[in-house]
């Protein structure tokens, strides 16, 4: 039985661009999952800007079927910005996200959402045997999962498939933008959250073109930066900025402790020495980045006070064996 703080039990996210081919076989099969599921399901569908009569075709099916939601965006912002959207209009307990080309299988959805009752936060498919061109697609994707899993410590075989299943007080706390989509494993992990994996089934695309190419590559590797700092420095700034400063100054003082050695021991002018200059140098470096490390530190209190931020999430509160919250 759903929460009765949810209208539904699953809500299922398609971000879609252009893919009018597929819709109506996608709407076949998502009716058979969702289905035989026996519990209340949505399907959000986000046209992010499409051109080619998507919009026109997805107010069809909503006509139709009851379990279909359509939002459409004044235009294309882009896949990350499309999953924001559907996210926030869902209201599922969890939410699946998964592309709308066919390459995903709607048949899946049950198995994931048998997988996350075994208390996971947030399941996530593996393309095992994915059915895409190497050097174009898989190549960058072995690249690119093999570096994010190495920094973010998330051990996914598959960070960058899109079929996942959420729990949504997961995914509702967490601002998806730029490529950030592919990086959710991580953020829900810096969260608190349970992950866990399971195969799924991929398949060739049979209609349009892809969106995905090789120059995506550089854009995971500047927000996988991103997410590192938000994640590590997000709430202290003053760790990064101030130590950096602390470091600059450090140099400075071993470098004038030199230059005065130097003078006394072998009577060098302290005016000639460039040393001097760049003692300076980096004390004023070393300022700078404690009084930026300072301003950021207002900055990230102003906007958690503003926001009515709280630096936790509780899970559970117990008081005389008996759950309270």
């Amino acid at each position: 039985m759903s929460d009765p703080e949810y209208a539904v039990k699953l809500s299922v996210v398609l971000p879609i661009f252009n893919e009018i081919g597929s819709l109506s076989e996608l709407d076949r099969q998502l009716s058979e999952a969702v289905t035989s599921l026996g519990f209340p399901c949505e399907v959000v569908c986000v046209d992010d800007g499409s051109t080619d009569g998507s919009w026109a075709r997805l107010q069809e099916l909503s006509s139709s079927n009851p379990m279909y939601r359509m939002v459409k965006l004044r235009r294309n912002y882009g896949q990350s910005a499309a999953l924001a959207a559907g996210v926030d209009v869902a209201r599922g307990e969890f939410i699946v996200l998964m592309d709308a080309d066919l390459q995903n299988d709607p048949a899946d959805i049950p198995r994931l959402m048998n997988e996350v009752h075994k208390g996971f936060d947030l399941v996530s498919g593996w393309r095992r045997s994915r059915q895409d061109f190497f050097w174009s697609r898989r190549l960058p994707s072995i690249i690119a999962n093999s570096l994010i899993a190495k920094v973010t410590d998330v051990d996914l075989h598959d960070i960058g498939c899109t079929l996942k299943i959420y729990r949504s007080e997961y995914i509702k706390d967490i601002t998806i933008y730029g490529e950030m989509h592919r990086f959710l494993p991580a953020l829900v992990r810096q969260a608190g959250g349970k992950i866990g994996e399971i195969e799924v089934n991929h398949h060739a695309r049979k209609y349009g073109k892809s969106k995905y190419g090789i120059e995506r590559t550089a854009k995971v590797v500047l927000d996988l930066m991103t997410v590192q700092f938000l994640g590590f420095f997000g709430s202290k700034p003053i760790y990064i900025f101030g130590g950096a400063g602390l470091a600059c100054m450090i140099v400075s003082v071993l470098t004038l402790i030199y230059i005065v050695i130097d003078k006394i021991l072998f009577g060098k002018s302290l005016i000639e020495s460039p040393l001097l200059l760049l003692s300076v140098m980096f004390t004023l470096v070393g300022i700078q980045f404690l009084v930026i490390g300072l301003l950021a530190e207002l900055i990230v209190r102003v906007w958690h006070e503003s926001q009515g931020k709280l630096p936790y999430k509780i899970t559970r509160i117990v008081s005389c064996g008996q759950n309270e919250v």
